[in-house]
């Protein structure tokens, strides 16, 4: 039986780099939840939990990151642009909601209010998203206006500023310029003037400046970053643990499972400096390997973008990409000293479901922008045994 040779239906095909950003991206997610169990037993254990409390948490974490992938591969990531507002007006609500005085859904973690429902939702991490789709649509419907400051740039520092005045607000440093990073890649990448960011930088800078002396955190960890006697104690002690755990890991590291760090040397061992625990249960090739496996990541995130069947999408793959990229990039440079501390999680390893689930949403998108859609005739087209790519 070989069907009705007019019967067809339509399927995404991916391409071989839309199939290697999956295999990436699993194997990414696989040594993630291996390090963090690690990291996290005895934590749980000193809390009173049982030692597998945050593994399971986040098995749950990925469980939905893949529905939420499958779905994101599916659907046609240029409708993105026809919804490119409502989703970023969505995301200033959400973030919006975070500096509410008194709102019972706004958890406080660490002296922030950066979190939503108990600490689950973080709206920021949407909110990256909101800036690459919103900026990269705007961007193109602009078109030769982007070329004058005064009629191109406004609108783009107005919404993205009330974004990052919000993160001030919670405060979050690190992610108001992680949102007006990600706007200036993706309007380089459309063309604007080099000239336009050098005012705007010369203009910002003593803004900046202001608000990280009005922030004690933030100046503290500059401070404790270029060794000076001003840093806290107890700012200095975390940076200096981290060092010891990747230095205690040599070049192949004590082991799965027989790090001493995770012992409570250091306080943010399964989020903010997770991959002192890679440093030192894997040693220096251990590092090597993540490090080598976000730039495929990166790498394969570019190649899909050059490739986009549109403008619009092959910008916005571009800020995907640089959103995953940059953050997995950064926390590796904070954790050996190249960089302050800053406060960003390392993607598929650090605790924390939202993060994880936004970062599988990202890379459905980009598997999608690398997919194209194909007929499938025939018998195929009915049996349901016939899955698409």
């Amino acid at each position: 039986m070989t069907g009705d040779p007019t019967t067809f239906r339509e399927r995404w095909a991916m391409s071989v780099e839309a199939r290697a950003l999956v295999i990436v991206t699993a194997a990414l997610t696989v040594f993630g939840l291996a390090t963090l169990y690690s990291a996290s037993a005895l934590v749980a254990l000193q809390r009173d939990l049982p030692p597998t409390t945050f593994f399971f948490q986040q098995m749950g974490g990925v469980a939905a990151g893949i529905v939420v992938f499958a779905l994101a591969a599916k659907f046609d990531a240029q409708r993105l642009e026809r919804l490119a507002w409502p989703i970023m007006i969505g995301a200033i609500i959400l973030m919006l909601l975070t500096v509410v005085p008194g709102l019972s859904t706004v958890a406080t973690i660490g002296g922030s209010r950066r979190f939503l429902f108990g600490g689950s939702v973080q709206p920021a991490e949407l909110a990256k998203i909101a800036v690459v789709i919103w900026t990269a649509m705007l961007v193109l419907h602009k078109g030769e206006q982007m070329r004058r400051l005064t009629k191109g740039l406004p609108p783009f520092l107005l919404i993205v500023g009330v974004l990052a005045f919000i993160a001030f607000l919670q405060p979050d440093l690190s992610m108001a310029l992680m949102f007006v990073l990600l706007m200036g890649i993706i309007l380089f990448a459309a063309g604007v003037r080099v000239g336009h960011f050098v005012a705007l930088g010369i203009l910002a800078s003593p803004i900046l400046w202001h608000e990280i002396q009005k922030r004690h955190y933030a100046l503290a960890r500059i401070w404790s970053f270029i060794g000076s006697d001003k840093a806290p104690d107890e700012v200095s002690y975390q940076q200096v643990q981290s060092l010891i755990a990747v230095g205690s890991g040599g070049l192949t590291g004590t082991g799965f499972g027989a790090g001493r760090q995770q012992y409570g040397w250091v306080p943010m061992g399964i989020d903010d400096f997770i991959a002192s625990t890679i440093g030192e249960e894997w040693g220096f090739l251990g590092l090597a390997l993540v490090v080598a496996a976000f730039g495929l990541y990166t790498w394969l995130g570019f190649r899909i973008a050059r490739q986009a069947r549109s403008p619009f999408l092959q910008l916005v793959a571009l800020g995907l990409t640089a959103t995953v990229a940059i953050t997995a990039y950064v926390h590796l440079a904070v954790v050996v000293n190249l960089l302050p501390n800053t406060g960003l999680t390392l993607p598929f390893f650090s605790n924390g479901r939202s993060n994880l689930v936004l970062t599988f949403l990202v890379t459905g998108i980009l598997v999608n922008i690398g997919s194209a859609r194909e007929r499938v005739y025939g018998a195929a087209a009915t049996d349901p045994l016939v899955m698409g790519t």
